[in-house]
């Protein structure tokens, strides 16, 4: 904890821009996306696409959904 506190006083004698840039870069090292899992999730969306366009299944308005729920 002590370098986190180090880095945090550190960072605040950075101009606003050069903050936001730095959060920006730590934003996106957490974002990093698994490409096993990226690649399960296309073929799951192309078979629910091709389903779909195939009329092999049926969609549900997105009204009568909420009025489900809403009960």
């Amino acid at each position: 904890m002590e370098n986190t506190e180090a880095l945090y006083l550190e960072a605040l004698n950075l101009r606003p821009s050069e903050r936001i840039h730095l959060i920006e870069m730590l934003a996106q090292s957490l974002d990093k996306s698994d490409e096993k899992i990226e690649r399960v999730w296309a073929k799951e969306s192309e078979e629910r696409y091709y389903a779909l366009t195939k009329g092999k299944v049926t969609t549900i308005p997105l009204e009568q959904i909420i009025e489900k729920y809403k009960q």
